[in-house]
């Protein structure tokens, strides 16, 4: 009877052992499991981010003019077919600057509901230390080293803490562009050491920590091979299989702002993506560290999304994205409100959409121009229009929803397309400028084109005065648009910012108003005007095959500007050599590339001085509570439930299969013993 009992009891602590030992140590088990990196990275393609929003300096997240986060923002991204979403949050403002350094829990907690909705959706999440890189981390290694390293330590033990039992689809980026004060060597020594830090943090914390892949920048996530070589070091010598390497990309820097009459998508800036992409690869993705493009788009979305000619940037985009996929490149396009409308959930620009995401799976075919200009002063002719076809083949064509006959309307060989004579003139609207018509352009694959087709006539400008922090040129465009602006001395010496180059910075010197019929030159380029000087503006409109010139010359005494059309067209440039493309005085030098960086970091620089405007005028008006009112209600509280977890559930069901039939032998054992007492 004894033995009996001994052998009942060994049974059923047996089996409580085995339903409980998986739910203590599942934990440990995910945290000691092995995480197949390219494949993780492959599952993140394509990515986005949730730009100037968590990281906006200011009252809340609206502080840059984006609206609250709502779960169906969400949903839109995981509907459009992204795969992951990058969270930047910028953490000065909302804790405690010392002492604890303790975050703000209501704005932490708004962090985490994202990051739920996101994981709900399926998406792969990352999180990171934002602006903070420029706030105050920037000089705080030098001027303030202990408490800054301290204050960014306890950054991520608080965010390891929060998020220690979330699945592994969710990452942590260390530090979003980082930068110092001091010499490269400094500057890197300092990157080193605060990612020491986060590294130590994350790694000894508990949950999934143990095992999340984490994400490491390189020096300002630029491409330089001197920063690419120190982050490989870096990462080699931690000796963790859980690391992904990020990058920043925004193109060759004259296209990506249009500087430098760099208005096309011209080979240089072809070369420039797959240099750079050469050179990331043979670092990284060949040594087995998969690599994340942490941000990518174009420079001067910063000013605006028209800064680019649009059919030029979506032959960027079409060649970039596959460039970075054939090399096994993560993507996440910044968005920081322009691309995506936060309040209506649909693109601001429906074709650019519509190429990054058939750039996901496909190259297209590229046109030279997506414009035809018919000037209605000449006769009309046949009109071509050249296309690389990239694989694909002319399915058909549409001239404002009426499909052409080919051989009557068109010709179409060996990609040239030529529009017939009589079906231009059929287009022509006498007396009209502006457009006129559609010619939709369908192939077999790929992105469709619309070919936007203009009648126009001379520009017409007109005598202005005004004052240098904002002075307009009344223009009557009549169907003509603006490609690039040129500005000399009346010796022929380069006038304005950024000399090297006589072609100025679209958007940031100068900007066209279609609506209002006015060319403004901003403050940014007076700063760099000389007084009582008189000044040539020799500007380029777009045309078929070139660019039409036009001249208007100011002169500016103090902040007074004085401007007047030019009417005989040669005496508006003296020196007959300034119709070169790039035109440089004999005591100038053409930037090299250490140049254009320093010009793209003095980019970023304007960026953050207008970032820390918009605090300055978020903090003027208050009003936070207006938005926090149409929040949804939602539990703040993590939850796994609906999270998706790694595959470590296999042996949890074996043990309890076991215990199961354990319990069962032993029942009836007992039930056995008892029905003999019975009998006995």
């Amino acid at each position: 009877m004894k033995k009996f009992q001994l052998i009942l009891k060994t049974s059923i602590y047996l089996s409580l052992f085995i339903f409980l030992a998986p739910t203590i140590s599942l934990a440990n088990e995910t945290a000691n499991q092995t995480i197949d990196m390219e494949q993780y990275a492959e599952n993140m393609q394509p990515g986005w981010n949730l730009g100037n929003t968590y990281d906006a300096l200011g009252e809340d997240e609206t502080a840059w003019g984006n609206p609250m986060v709502t779960r169906e923002l969400i949903q839109q991204i995981a509907a459009e077919g992204f795969q992951s979403i990058r969270v930047p949050i910028t953490f000065d403002g909302r804790m405690n600057p010392s002492g604890d350094f303790a975050i703000n829990e209501e704005f932490l907690s708004r962090v985490q509901q994202t990051v739920d909705w996101a994981l709900e959706e399926d998406l792969y999440v990352m999180i990171n230390v934002h602006h903070d890189s420029w706030v105050w981390l920037q000089n705080g290694m030098e001027n303030n080293h202990d408490q800054t390293v301290e204050r960014f330590r306890r950054i991520w033990e608080q965010l390891s803490e929060r998020f220690q039992d979330y699945p592994v689809e969710l990452m942590f980026e260390s530090i979003n562009e980082p930068q110092f004060t001091g010499d490269e060597r400094q500057q890197q020594g300092y990157l080193d050491e605060l990612n020491d830090a986060f590294h130590q943090v994350v790694r000894n914390s508990n949950g999934n920590n143990p095992v999340r892949p984490i994400v490491l920048p390189t020096l300002l996530t630029g491409q330089e091979p001197e920063r690419l070589q120190a982050l490989y070091d870096y990462i080699s010598n931690l000796n963790d299989p859980h690391v992904l390497a990020t990058v920043h990309y925004y193109g060759f820097w004259p296209f990506s702002v249009n500087i430098a009459g760099v208005t096309r998508f011209n080979d240089e800036t072809k070369n420039d993506i797959d240099t750079i992409f050469n050179r990331v690869h043979d670092q990284f993705t060949a040594n087995g560290i998969p690599v994340v493009i942490g941000e990518y788009g174009l420079l001067g979305f910063d000013t605006g999304t028209d800064v680019i000619q649009q059919g030029e940037k979506l032959k960027y985009f079409e060649y970039m994205i596959p460039a970075a996929q054939d090399r096994s490149f993560v993507h996440m396009l910044w968005d920081n409100g322009q691309h995506l409308n936060r309040h209506s959930l649909n693109w601001h620009d429906a074709e650019f959409a519509q190429m990054i995401k058939t750039s996901w799976n496909s190259r297209s075919a590229v046109p030279n121009n997506n414009f035809i200009y018919l000037n209605n002063q000449e006769d009309r002719t046949d009109h071509q229009i050249d296309f690389k076809l990239n694989g694909h083949q002319l399915d058909y064509i549409k001239l404002n929803n009426q499909t052409l006959i080919a051989g009557e309307d068109y010709l179409f060989e060996d990609g040239n397309l030529i529009l017939k004579k009589e079906r231009v003139e059929a287009l022509s609207i006498e007396g009209e400028t502006g457009h006129i018509a559609t010619l939709h352009v369908v192939f077999t694959g790929g992105f469709n084109w619309d070919i936007n087709i203009y009648q126009h006539g001379a520009p017409v400008f007109q005598e202005a005065d005004g004052t240098s922090d904002n002075f307009q040129i009344p223009v009557s465009f009549e169907g003509n648009h603006l490609a690039t602006m040129e500005a000399h001395y009346e010796d022929g010496t380069i006038a304005g910012p950024q000399n090297w180059t006589s072609f100025k910075e679209f958007g940031y010197t100068f900007s066209p108003d279609y609506d209002n019929n006015t060319i403004t030159l901003t403050e940014n380029f007076f700063n760099d005007i000389e007084d009582g000087r008189e000044v040539t503006l020799t500007f380029h409109f777009w045309r078929n095959d070139n660019e039409e010139q036009l001249s208007y010359k100011i002169v500016k005494n103090g902040d007074q500007v004085t401007g007047w059309p030019v009417i005989d067209e040669e005496d508006a440039i003296p020196d007959e050599e300034n119709g070169e493309e790039i035109i440089i005085e004999e005591d100038k030098v053409v930037p090299d590339e250490d140049t254009i960086d320093e010009e793209h970091v003095s980019h970023n620089d304007e960026k953050n001085t207008n970032n820390q405007d918009k605090q300055e005028l978020a903090t003027k008006e208050n009003n936070p509570n207006s938005q926090n009112e149409q929040m949804e209600e939602s539990s703040l509280a993590p939850t796994l439930t609906n999270h998706k977890l790694p595959d470590t559930a296999t042996n949890l069901y074996s043990w309890l299969i076991a215990g199961l039939g354990l319990l069962l032998i032993g029942a009836t054992i007992f039930i056995s013993q008892r029905r003999r007492r019975v009998n006995h």
